[in-house]
């Protein structure tokens, strides 16, 4: 049997807070990670404390808050606060189980609020740049390599229609419609909707599938619209397409590390309700079940107009004055 590495000896604290870690360990059988964790975390409050002469164990319910008020100074992640009180409340909560304390300074405050994490976003300009080349290409008179005419119907769709990845790569032929003009997606749960296909897809559509037969293995019939030789699954994988699109994020110019399938389908969501689109629809195309989870997208957009709005408004203060 491999031998692991030995973890490096930890540091005594304070006997409040030496014992509290090895109950983790001895009791709970906790993973050391785990451990660490708790024991990074009570480290610094320890320094915190250690100016006034106080350890862990000796801390007012007011120290504690003065500690969290440094937090926010310090612009800590909400995630980051509400995991170091998690442990602080586990923490005192032993202290009392053990007699050491008669009350826990822990229980008076609240939980930071965390929120939704915003998602990440493309400009407008940003998606240009990334499609344009491809679009151009595609209307051009210069014979476009199959590949790329694959890639351009791939990026139009979840761009021009929202879909998720893993309901774009795996979109059978029957899909389409008779016009080509809306497709029948099965997304999640298995719930049908119909969403709308942009111009510039309909384009791209109409150069690929004269070549999509490439893409199966002996050439014949395949039932996807984007099959794959090399996939198990007989058509393209996620992993595969997000490469490709990370490698025309770079050819582009583009932080590729900003660029995934999920983040053009949020451009889609957020551009949408920048030009004034519908919640509602906007709802029904990316297939949420709850209008909540794209309410998301209004706070995007909120967040963009509001720096439109000091950067260019002739009432917001100028830069530079005071």
């Amino acid at each position: 049997m491999a031998r692991g590495r030995k973890p490096k000896p930890r540091a005594p604290l304070s006997p409040g807070v030496d014992a509290f870690l090895d109950m983790l360990v001895g009791e709970r059988g906790v993973a050391a990670n785990t451990s660490a964790a708790y024991a990074a975390d009570l480290a610094d409050l320890s320094a915190n404390l250690h100016p006034a002469g106080l350890a862990p164990e000796d801390a007012t319910t007011d120290q504690l808050r003065a500690y969290f008020a440094k937090l926010h100074d310090r612009d800590t992640a909400p995630r980051t606060v509400g995991r170091r009180l998690s442990a602080f409340r586990q923490f005192y909560r032993f202290l009392l189980s053990e007699g050491r304390r008669q009350d826990d300074p822990s229980s008076a405050l609240d939980a930071p609020k965390l929120g939704r994490p915003l998602p990440k976003l493309l400009s407008e300009t940003e998606v240009g740049e990334l499609i344009a080349p491809i679009a151009d290409g595609i209307t051009g008179e210069i014979p476009i390599d199959p590949q790329a005419l694959r890639f351009a119907l791939l990026i139009e769709l979840l761009y021009g229609s929202g879909l998720r990845v893993s309901e774009l790569v795996g979109l059978p032929v029957s899909a389409l419609g008779r016009d080509g003009r809306i497709l029948a997606v099965r997304g999640k749960g298995g719930k049908d909707r119909l969403v709308p296909v942009s111009e510039p897809a309909r384009t791209a559509l109409a150069a690929y599938l004269p070549v999509r037969r490439i893409f199966v293995a002996d050439g014949g019939p395949s039932p996807w619209l984007f099959p794959s030789r090399s996939s198990r699954l007989g058509y393209l994988t996620r992993q595969r397409f997000a490469q490709l699109l990370k490698e025309r994020a770079a050819a582009a110019g583009l932080d590729s590390t900003k660029v995934s399938p999920h983040v053009l389908r949020h451009a889609f969501a957020t551009h949408l309700l920048d030009h004034g689109a519908d919640l509602r629809a906007v709802q029904k195309m990316l297939g949420h079940a709850d209008i909540a989870t794209t309410e998301i997208y209004t706070h995007v957009a909120g967040e963009r107009l509001q720096k439109v709005v000091r950067s260019h408004h002739p009432l917001s203060r100028r830069k530079g004055e005071a």
